[in-house]
């Protein structure tokens, strides 16, 4: 059976001489495995189509439960990311969060759609690496089922909560004097431009969700927020975002 459908490369693992195995989020098939025969091979018309990040139009065959991509046509690459290590090194945790998300054979538009917004912000937005970041990793918690509660306090339920917390594992804003009432866990400090941040990721329009202005201790607080509230809930690491890091400790200071 053939299938055309639109996808994005998440992953590729080189396979053999000059195959390649991929992780697909497609746009009808949802996360797939599938390989890419002779893709490595110089010359071959899968190359460009079956390379990391790639989204396009792809003709994919399966046969007994095995998907092989016969056709593969490109039609973003992101090339502004690719050009940029800092750039690329965040797109590729992007993906890895969105492998990890995405549910093998379901399709998720809205995740989807998150990603790809996400690499054209990186790719064309102009804007601080630090924010897009955030914005993805609270907006693919949301998606995943742990949307924030950020309306006052979830104790006392103080509309403005005083010396506001965000707890990590319960998702919940709280007043500093109420933490011992949310349970245990970590709760961080939230200042209130980083709080109107996370309130437009969470409930504003995805059509807008880089329409938001943080910098300085904000923005700061927020990335720290967002980071930590992702790898609490999905309770695990991810190397590539450990390279990120490691690019921005080393990244040179001008004097």
């Amino acid at each position: 059976m053939h299938v055309a459908t639109k996808a994005l490369v998440l992953r590729g693992v080189d396979y053999k001489e000059s195959d390649k195995i991929l992780t697909l989020l497609t746009q009808d098939q949802g996360k797939l495995t599938a390989s890419a025969r002779g893709c490595r091979k110089k010359g071959s018309p899968l190359a460009a189509g079956c390379q990391l990040l790639s989204w396009g139009e792809l003709v994919l065959y399966d046969y007994q439960g095995r998907w092989t991509v016969k056709e593969a046509s490109p039609e973003r690459i992101f090339q502004g990311v690719r050009d940029d290590l800092d750039k690329l090194a965040l797109a590729c945790y992007f993906a890895e969060v969105t492998e990890l998300l995405a549910v093998e054979g379901e399709p998720n538009p809205q995740l989807l759609s998150l990603i790809l917004n996400s690499l054209h912000a990186l790719d064309k937005l102009h804007k601080p690496l630090a924010l897009v970041k955030a914005a993805f990793e609270l907006k693919a918690m949301c998606l995943a089922g742990y949307e924030p509660l950020l309306e006052g306090c979830a104790v006392c339920g103080a509309e403005q909560p005083e010396e506001p917390r965000f707890h990590l594992r319960e998702g919940v804003l709280h007043c500093a004097r109420c933490r011992d009432q949310v349970g245990e866990g970590i709760s961080m400090p939230i200042n209130s431009q980083a709080l109107r941040a996370m309130e437009h990721i969470a409930y504003g329009d995805p059509k807008r969700l880089f329409s938001f202005q943080a910098e300085g201790e904000g923005l700061r607080q927020l990335g720290d927020l967002t980071e930590a509230y992702l790898h609490t809930q999905l309770e695990r690491g991810f190397r590539t975002l450990d390279f990120y890091k490691q690019l921005q400790v080393e990244a040179p200071t001008l004097s």
